[in-house]
C-alpha cells in the first residue's frame, strides 16, 4: 500500500487536485465497515503532514472499534455545487480515497502530527495507507462533462470522460 507522499510522486496533478477537494471543507466523511460488514459512516478530519495522510478518532468510537477490528476504510470530501448554466468554470470537484487504516500508538509520532496535548490523549490516530484515489469533476467549456481521474495502486493513472 501507499502513502500520501508515494501516491504525489505517481500522480502529482491528481493529488493537487484531490488536496483542493480536501481543503475546501474541514469536515468529511468516512466510511468503515461493522461488525456484520455493512457500512457505517462518520465525520472526521484528515491531516496532511510528513508525507503521510492522518486521521484521528474520539476515544471509545465507534469509528475506531470498527478500524481496529477491520483496518478498510473510504473517505469522502463535501462535494462541490456544479457550474451555473452560461457561466462556465472548471470545477475542483470532489476528491475519494480508500485503503487500510494503520493505528499510530507511538506518542512521538502522534506529538509531530496533532501536537503535544494529543500525543498523551485516549483519541486512537490512525495513519492511511492508500489503494485508491479518485476526483470527480465537471470539466469541458462549456462544463459538458464529468471528467473521473483515478489512481489504483499498481494500476496507475487512468481517466475516463462521461457526458
Amino acid at each position: 500500500m501507499a502513502s500520501w507522499s508515494q501516491v504525489e510522486k505517481e500522480a502529482p496533478e491528481l493529488t493537487r487536485r484531490a488536496r483542493a477537494a480536501f481543503d475546501r471543507h474541514i469536515h468529511k466523511t468516512l466510511a468503515t465497515l461493522r461488525r456484520d460488514g455493512s457500512p457505517r459512516i462518520s465525520g472526521t478530519e484528515l491531516e496532511f503532514a510528513e508525507g503521510e495522510l492522518w486521521f484521528g478518532s474520539m476515544p471509545g468510537s465507534i469509528k475506531t472499534h470498527d478500524l481496529r477490528r477491520d483496518p478498510r476504510f473510504a473517505v469522502h470530501s463535501a462535494s462541490e455545487d456544479p457550474p451555473e448554466p452560461g457561466r462556465p468554470r472548471e470545477t475542483v470537484g470532489d476528491a475519494k480515497l480508500a485503503g487500510k487504516a494503520e493505528e499510530i500508538t507511538d506518542r512521538a509520532a502522534r506529538a509531530r502530527v496533532y501536537g503535544d496535548d494529543f500525543a498523551d490523549g485516549d483519541a486512537a490516530m490512525f495513519r492511511a495507507d492508500i489503494t485508491e484515489l479518485v476526483v470527480t469533476r465537471v470539466a469541458g467549456d462549456p462544463p459538458a462533462h464529468l471528467l473521473i481521474t483515478s489512481w489504483h495502486e499498481g494500476r496507475g493513472v487512468t481517466e475516463v470522460k462521461r457526458k
